[in-house]
């Protein structure tokens, strides 16, 4: 039986640093869409969709990092 190896998905040094960069640009890209987008809601519309202004951070968060 061989060892195979694919160094295309071995991601060290300098490619693992700029996937981990772009991955977290882009999660910190959807928090602030989401928070900025709720931000700009009435009360009223936050309340037909079931959140009070206190929850927007947690949303954000939620949306763009998960649990």
């Amino acid at each position: 039986m061989a060892l195979v190896h694919d160094a295309r998905t071995a991601e060290t040094g300098f490619g693992a640093l700029f996937s981990a960069l772009t991955e977290a640009w882009a999660r910190r890209k959807v928090y602030r869409q989401t928070l900025r987008e709720l931000k700009s809601l009435s009360n009223r519309e936050l309340e037909d969709m079931g959140l009070h202004r206190s929850m927007i951070t947690r949303v954000a968060q939620e949306a763009a990092y998960g649990k």
